[in-house]
Formats: C-alpha cells, structure tokens, sequence
C-alpha cells in the first residue's frame, strides 16, 4: 500500500510520475482510460493547461463548447471537457479544489506588457511554454487556443469583468482528469509573477498518469 499522500483515492498502475519545475513546459501522451492527476505541491500554483486529439490535432479543447454544454463558466468534479468537434476528450475526475478556470487564457510577452509595463517584456510567459512545447510535435502558435487554468480563480465580477485573485488552492491539493480518449496534453507551469495567480512566486507540480 502507498504511504504517498499525493496517491491517496488514485488506483492504477503508475506509468508516469514526474515533478514539472516552477515556470516549466510539459508535454505527455495520455491514452484512453487512463488518469492523470496534477498536484498542486506547494499551493496557490496555476497550472494552464492545453489538450488535442492523438487522432487528429485540429480536434483540440474549445472552451465554448464545454462552457455552452454545461452552462456554467467554471469547471468542476463531473466535468467533461469538449473539443471543438464536440467530442469529450477527457472528464474532470475528482478534484479538492471546488472550481478551476476556463476564460482567463494565457499569459504573453505581449500582454505583459500592456498590463504591467514595458520592463516585463522579457519576462517567460505561458504563451512560450505553450509554444515550446507544441513545437515538438509540428505544432505553431495558431494551435493555441483557450485554455484551462486549474487551480486559478477567476472570480466574474457584476459588470462582467474578470478579477485575477489569490488562488483557492494549498500544498497537496489534486485534480484527476480521465482521458476519453487519446489525447495530447501540453501545460505550463505557469511562470506569472506580476499577478496573485500564482502567489507571486511559481512553483512546481507533480503530474501522475496511472492506467
């Protein structure tokens, strides 16, 4: 029996397990059937997240779709997140942080700099990751779409505006997605520090695929 806590309620036979440094880029191949679970090591992390068909990577998540099919802006246990084709490509198991965010995108050189000032064009942004990531499988910018922010809190505010807050995750915090099919998965660890989304200080994630 694991003593491991970040493996409590995961069964299966682990077939990945591997710490994402802070600011770090990472790609996997998750087949269907399997789990993946993100763990939240050190609290207040987000994690952007991208996710395509092994089919077909044109079929790639749509935020609409899964925001249009459930009716609600935040993602939760039960979810099932769509592709552009309307196909499920992976389910939101469990998690213990009560929502996770699908309308803040991606952080960039570029809106970097309108937000917080010319100085942080330089800074490595999500959009980077994304890119470095993608590239090694023939993928370019075009390719990046909206994307998922777990962890992040996004609070929708009464005139419609959205608010980057503090996190509602802490150390050792989970969510289990189950792939519907084969699917690509490409994150980045988010390396933002200009905003509470990541406590100001970027951390690492652990990502465990169990079959």
């Amino acid at each position: 029996m694991s003593t491991d806590p970040h493996m409590s309620g995961l069964d299966g036979t682990v077939i990945h397990d591997v710490v994402v440094p802070a600011r770090a880029p990472w790609l996997h191949h998750v087949a269907a059937g399997q789990t993946l679970r993100i763990v939240d090591l050190e609290g207040n992390q987000a994690v952007d997240f991208l996710l395509y068909s092994a089919a077909d990577d044109a079929e790639r998540y749509s935020a609409q779709d899964t925001v249009s099919a459930q009716g609600n802006l935040f993602l939760r246990a039960g979810t099932k997140l769509l592709s552009n084709e309307g196909n499920a490509l992976m389910t939101i198991a469990a998690t213990s942080v009560d929502y996770h965010d699908t309308i803040g995108g991606a952080c960039s050189c570029e809106s970097n700099t309108l937000r917080y000032g010319h100085h942080t064009k330089a800074e490595h942004a999500c959009v980077e990751n994304f890119l470095e990531a993608n590239l090694t499988e023939g993928r370019g910018k075009r390719d990046i779409v909206s994307n998922i922010n777990f962890f992040m809190n996004v609070p929708v505010e009464p005139d419609g505006s959205l608010g980057i807050v503090d996190g509602i995750s802490a150390p050792g915090l989970t969510v289990d997605l189950r792939a519907e099919m084969d699917v690509v998965v490409v994150v980045s660890n988010c390396p933002q520090v200009n905003n509470p989304c990541n406590g100001f200080n970027p951390t690492p994630v652990r990502m465990i695929v169990v079959a």
